[in-house]
């Protein structure tokens, strides 16, 4: 069978076709509201669904938005917001570092720190912290892993050219240990970092990735190199960027990286799970794609491009990411209950059914939650696109509620190896 749409016709009876055709947030937003559909018509092993209970997650979103963001001026979600932490402007600093360079060389470097940064943003776990010296301030989960992967990109440990040490090349990450990272991540047995070896495996992966990429990557293989390889043939002056086209980039590129093990064949997937519940063509029929740190990464690279003058467009494109943050503030508000509130205490893993329609819902309510924060702030998508609203917005409720409920803990106890969650 094939699939179509915009692009090639997908023949999703050949592994290599339903691998693309599971790489689009149509197919995301598609397959998350069957799941939706399937939980409201009571037939979800798993999840009710409270629709009722919307416009109160909605009042939560609309308070704590206009609390953080009283000019309603908001920032998109992305990984820069975590670089802010502790009111400290870091990226002047790095403005600083970088004003020899031209505005594409500046935004190599930064698209260098948010990839590796992002793809060390999975749950640090409830007991690490991160002491930053200057300033002296404490950092914990997302927060502190942004804050100690910035310094650790300042300080060169991803670059393998110590006259060039504010850059991510293939030969740095692949010469990453467990250990060295570990040490500038302050990591250790008081302070254990959930999913340390996985987070070294990844940046390797990353690196092998990027060296067998030359003509996407450049030759010393920097994710960088995404900016030339979207920009370049436009002309950065004048240039136009899609959301999508970047998550498309990154999906084609850097599937590979992720060790979930999920494949069509010998197709890799990454963060694309089994539901046996979903309906699709061909080889796509029971699988849920996601894409959350791939969608998190492209988030947070839509500021290096427009720092660098281009435009870009289709924000609305990308999907609300499936974290539990955002699947929190879903339970905790009552959108979603569990069927059996025991299973809050019990451990799962990414690819438990539960945890997989979970994400899945959390995707298509998003949508739904979207506009009814919109309408309470009495703004329009233009003014306040998906991105604006997950940054508000859904995720700091998640964690507000987190924290009133439960001392910040998530609602479920998921099993994380530092690649997903």
């Amino acid at each position: 069978m094939s699939v179509t749409g915009v692009g090639p016709v997908l023949d999703t009876g050949r592994a290599e076709g339903a691998a693309a055709a599971l790489r689009t947030t149509s197919a995301v937003r598609e397959r998350a509201r069957q799941l939706l559909s399937r939980a409201r018509e009571g037939d979800s092993l798993w999840f009710g669904v409270d629709d009722d209970a919307l416009e109160a997650a909605a009042a939560e979103v609309a308070d704590i938005t206009r609390a953080r963001y009283p000019d309603l001026k908001i920032p998109y979600h992305s990984r820069w917001r975590h670089f802010e932490a502790g009111g400290v402007d870091r990226k002047a600093e790095l403005d600083a570092r970088l004003t020899a360079l031209d505005a594409p060389g500046r935004a190599r470097a930064m698209i260098d720190l948010a990839v590796v940064s992002v793809l060390l943003d999975a749950g640090a776990g409830p007991d690490w912290h991160y002491h930053e010296v200057h300033g002296g301030q404490r950092f914990a989960r997302s927060e502190g892993l942004g804050v100690a992967s910035w310094h650790a990109f300042l300080s060169g440990l991803f670059s393998s050219d110590a006259a060039h040490p504010l850059q991510v090349d293939a030969a740095g990450l692949c010469g990453l240990d467990t250990d060295r990272l570990a040490e500038v991540f302050q990591a250790g047995p008081s302070n254990p970092l959930v999913g340390l070896e996985g987070r070294v495996l990844l940046l390797r992966r990353l690196g092998e990735a990027l060296a067998a990429q030359p003509e996407v990557f450049g030759t010393h293989g920097r994710p960088g190199g995404l900016f030339d390889l979207l920009v370049a043939p436009q002309g950065a002056a004048t240039a136009t960027v899609a959301a999508h086209d970047i998550l498309s980039q990154l999906l084609t590129s850097l599937s590979g990286i992720w060790p979930t093990g999920n494949a069509i064949d010998a197709e890799p997937l990454g963060d694309v799970w089994r539901h046996d519940a979903v309906a699709g063509p061909g080889l796509t029929r029971g699988w849920m794609p996601f894409h959350k740190l791939s969608q998190w990464l492209s988030y947070s690279l839509l500021e290096p491009f427009q720092w660098a003058g281009v435009r870009v467009v289709g924000l609305d494109e990308l999907t609300g990411l499936p974290e539990y943050r955002n699947g929190g503030l879903l339970l905790d508000t009552g959108v979603l209950r569990l069927h059996d509130p025991a299973w809050a205490a019990q451990n799962w893993t990414a690819g438990d059914e539960l945890v997989v329609e979970w994400r899945a819902l959390t995707v298509a309510l998003l949508d739904e939650l979207a506009p009814l924060v919109r309408a309470r702030l009495g703004v329009d998508p233009g003014e306040m696109p998906l991105a604006c609203v997950l940054e508000g917005g859904t995720w700091a409720a998640g964690r507000a509620l987190a924290q009133r409920s439960r001392g910040g803990l998530p609602p479920l106890n998921i099993v994380s190896d530092g690649t997903v969650f």
